[in-house]
Formats: C-alpha cells, sequence, structure tokens
C-alpha cells in the first residue's frame, strides 16, 4: 500500500444522550445539555472533596474488591456485602452479566435502554422485544409475562423504563420474578432511576433477593449525584456463584479508587439527595403542563426526564440555541417524531420551554 494513502474510519453512530464534547467542539462552548438525565446540581461537594484527596493515592492499584465502598453499600442498602459487585458503571455490569451467563435467546421490552441489547449481541445471543405501545401508555401487560418461557435464559427490565419513565407495580414485577424463575431466566432489573420515583424503597424489589437467586437487580452513582463521569454502579445478587461469575468477567481493576472514594462520599450526601428528588418532584409535573400546553403528546413519567412527541423537528433548531435533546428515533418501537428531556432546575427548563415554543409556533 503507498504509505501516503491514509484511510479514515468514521466513528460509530453515537446512540446515548450527553454528546457535551462534540457540540463543544463544533460551537466552541458548552451546551445546555438536556439529552443526558444526570442531577443538574452538579456533583455534591463531598465528592469533590473525596476523589481529590484520593488522587495522593492513585499511584496504587485500586482495591480490586472495592472492600470498603462495599461495606458501606452494604449497610445503605441493608444486605450483606457478599451481594454486592461493584463496577464501572451500570453498562460494565450488564456487560459481565452477559459475558458470566452466555445467554442463547434474551427478553427486552421496546423501547429501553440501549445497552442491553449491545451485549447480548456481543456474546452472539438472540433477542426478542416485547412492543410497548404507546395507546396502554407504554406500560407491561400479560403479554410480556407470556413472552417468558422455557428457552428465554436472560430477561431485561428497567424500572422505571428508559425512555418512557414508566414504572410497574411491584406485584406485577413479582410475577415476572416467578415466571423467570419457573422458566429458569435470570431477571436483570435495572433500578438505576428508581431513586426518583415517589416512594422508592415501596418500589424495589430489593426484598425478594434472598428468595430468587435469580435475580440481579442493577443500581449506579450516575444520575442521582452527578457522577457520570466518574463510572461507578453495582449490581445486588443473593446468588454468591453469579456474583462470582461476573466478578471474573471483567478486567481486576474496573473501578478506580477516585470512584472508590467518590462512591463512599455520596452515600453521606443525603441533604443533597433530598434536594435532588424535591427538585424533580417539583419540576416534572411543572415541565407536563408546559409541554402538554403546546400541543404535545407527554407520557406522565416518573423519573428525571419525560418523553414526549413533538411533529415539528425539534433536534437541529435547539441545538442552534445552544440546547441539547435527546432524539428517540434509535430507539425500537419509536420513530423521529419522539423525544427524550431530563427534568433540570427551573431557570434551565423555562429556557427549554422557550425555544421549543419558538419552534413549534
Amino acid at each position: 500500500m503507498n504509505e501516503n494513502h491514509q484511510t479514515s474510519v468514521s466513528p460509530a453512530p453515537l446512540v446515548h444522550g450527553g454528546d457535551w464534547a462534540g457540540y463543544s467542539e463544533e460551537y466552541g462552548a458548552p451546551p445546555l445539555d438536556f439529552s443526558a438525565n444526570v442531577s443538574p446540581l452538579g456533583v455534591p461537594q463531598g465528592v469533590r472533596q473525596a476523589i481529590a484527596g484520593a488522587a495522593q493515592t492513585a499511584d496504587r492499584y485500586p482495591d480490586p474488591l472495592c472492600r470498603s465502598l462495599c461495606r458501606k453499600l452494604a449497610a445503605h442498602e441493608n444486605v450483606p456485602e457478599s451481594w454486592l459487585l461493584c463496577g464501572n458503571g451500570a453498562a460494565d455490569l450488564i456487560f459481565r452479566a452477559v459475558l458470566a451467563q452466555k445467554p442463547k435467546k434474551a427478553l427486552l421490552t421496546a423501547p429501553t435502554f440501549a445497552e442491553y441489547e449491545a451485549a447480548l449481541t456481543v456474546c452472539g445471543c438472540r433477542t426478542e422485544s416485547y412492543l410497548l405501545r404507546e395507546e396502554t401508555g407504554f406500560c407491561l401487560d400479560d403479554g410480556f409475562l407470556q413472552a417468558i418461557v422455557p428457552g428465554v435464559n436472560m430477561v431485561f427490565l428497567c424500572e422505571p423504563n428508559n425512555p418512557t419513565g414508566v414504572s410497574s407495580p411491584c406485584e406485577f414485577l413479582l410475577r415476572v420474578l416467578e415466571r423467570c424463575s419457573r422458566c429458569g431466566a435470570l431477571l436483570m432489573l435495572d433500578e438505576c432511576f428508581s431513586d426518583f420515583l415517589e416512594e422508592p424503597e415501596r418500589h424495589t424489589m430489593k426484598p425478594f433477593l434472598a428468595r430468587f437467586p435469580n435475580l440481579v437487580i442493577l443500581k449506579a452513582f450516575t444520575k442521582l449525584y452527578a457522577m457520570a463521569g466518574v463510572r461507578l454502579g453495582y449490581a445486588l445478587c443473593a446468588d454468591g456463584e453469579r456474583m462470582e461469575t461476573m466478578r471474573s468477567a471483567g478486567q481486576p481493576w474496573a473501578v478506580s479508587s477516585l470512584a472508590q472514594a467518590a462512591g463512599e462520599a455520596a452515600l453521606d450526601e443525603t441533604a443533597y439527595v433530598e434536594r435532588v428528588r424535591r427538585m424533580v418532584q417539583q419540576e416534572r409535573p411543572w415541565m407536563i403542563r408546559q409541554l402538554t400546553g403546546l400541543g404535545l403528546r407527554v407520557v406522565p413519567g416518573e423519573a428525571n426526564y419525560l418523553l414526549f412527541r413533538c411533529p415539528v423537528p425539534l433536534l437541529q433548531p435547539l441545538r442552534q440555541r445552544g440546547i441539547l435533546l435527546r432524539s428517540c428515533s434509535n430507539y425500537r418501537g419509536l420513530d423521529e417524531t419522539w423525544y427524550r428531556t431530563a427534568v433540570r432546575t427551573h431557570p434551565d427548563n423555562i429556557r427549554l420551554l422557550q425555544a421549543i415554543s419558538e419552534v413549534v409556533r
């Protein structure tokens, strides 16, 4: 080959929100980012200080077992330490679980978080998507239960779901869990957004971990603590052998010492958590009313984001106004008329609604 000849490879298209870097490169300034569902209050001060303090010991390998963090998490979640596995965000744990299980067939909902299918595809698993319908509010129904049959090795559920923000009653989730148990399927239950529910402690399936070793619950520090760049998540499961298999399915130092220190500090930020939850609970219904008032179809979600439909293209017009919004055109079951917006502070939300109003009217 001619040494002067160079081939270029285009980067893979991004399938998630939060591409502030691409915007900054294009416009030379940071955007107002509604495309990522992260606390708009910024990284808690205690977490910032912990990261700075941990930098002094960054010359040492991090604890591969995250022992100190797991002790604190165990007390926080009220579970044994042996039920915990920390990872480089929830996405890392999704891939670990799939690589450990090596499923042949898996069941997903559509629409839902893209990394479930991405991980399953990597290991050659065949996936089936159960379509959640707009006319029923994107809610799970008995048809999903009937889709869990022998031969399905893994089932993924996001509660509340991303991007719809819709949650399912615990009674229904228990039926899903029992069905998975009878059919020999592992249930991967993503509770990363559950902290934004009105009563998260009443919605979690943690009380059923001991009874169902085929249940893995995923959680992360990303959303509630604005720690997306730190990369820290954890899995809960009562099956010790499964947890060890998941641990061995990835790199040994998945969680940096800085991330471990940040996680411990975050668990002390109770006042910060209450501020974030209170803000979302106040702003979410206000945003629903405002978006509906613009004539848009809004799904009444329960998390820190909202799914809505707009017949007018919004992505580029808002981008030109300095605002990033999440197009949902690459979600199975949705098209280019669907968008997801984060719930941010009131001044930020006013700016978003004003910009949308300018575009649609």
